[in-house]
């Protein structure tokens, strides 16, 4: 009779026979990657298959996973390349253009709409003023050195902060338009980070595929005096960012 280590250690080997198969793969790759500049190509699907004796059905898990993970960049028509490392943000209440211009990046935003809309109650609520009463929603895409990172969605009382829209269009900062013509100084924020699936129309904004995961934020931001600035809704590609924070003992 077979006994068996209640330690696990005999049961190695069989662990490493189910090991799925994209699983070597993968690491072959990342090992190579970490000696490939970034843009570099990668081998096609036809000769990874060919070449780890693999479908390229495998082949196509192994580069998706990576994919995913911000290692790879595949481009339609074009092929897959070795990603730039992600954007490493620190969580901070600044703005996006402050953000990406220290970390030497050129930041530029695409105006995507402007509405003026009643507020629904649970906006009214986060923003301090009448349900149904006037809200500005602003939709921006968001970029990085010409590469897009981000949709973000602000709403802002529309009666405090009339002719913002105006002063926005040249791609100023929302946070210094606030300060320098609003006289508004942010005090704080809370802000939540969740994953989401891209939509459809998400992915084509930002170059991504359907279905790629991404970092969704939502930031509820208030002045020195403890009134209600803005609420927001992010999406930040998840192969491309990440968020940093740094963490000290309760108390």
């Amino acid at each position: 009779m077979l006994e068996t280590s209640v330690s696990g250690g005999a049961d190695i080997p069989a662990r490493a026979q189910r090991e799925p198969k994209y699983w070597g793969l993968k690491q072959h790759l990342l090992d190579m990657l970490r000696s490939l500049p970034p843009g570099s190509p990668i081998p096609t699907e036809r000769s990874l298959a060919a070449e780890f004796d693999v479908s390229r059905t495998t082949v196509r898990q192994a580069l998706a996973e990576l994919t995913v993970e911000g290692r790879l960049l595949r481009v339609q028509g074009k092929g897959t390349f070795a990603a730039k490392p992600k954007v490493a943000q620190r969580l901070q209440l600044s703005s996006y253009t402050e953000d990406m211009r220290a970390q030497g990046r050129q930041p530029t935003s695409r105006l995507l709409e402007v509405v003026e809309e009643p507020a629904a109650e649970e906006l009214a609520r986060l923003l301090d003023t009448k349900p149904s009463s006037t809200v500005l929603r602003l939709r921006r895409l968001r970029l990085a050195d010409g590469e897009p990172m981000a949709i973000e969605t602000t709403h802002l009382p529309l009666t405090r902060f009339r002719g913002l829209t105006g002063r926005l269009e040249s791609g100023a900062s929302l946070y210094q338009v606030l300060r320098e013509h609003f006289d508004v100084e942010l005090g704080h924020a809370e802000e939540t980070i969740e994953t989401a699936l891209a939509s459809p129309e998400e992915a084509e904004l930002l170059g991504s595929d359907v279905g790629m995961p991404m970092l969704l934020l939502s930031r509820h931001s208030f002045d020195t005096k403890g009134r209600p600035v803005e609420w927001v809704r992010s999406i930040y590609r998840g192969d491309r960012y990440k968020f940093v924070a740094r963490l000290n003992p309760p108390g």
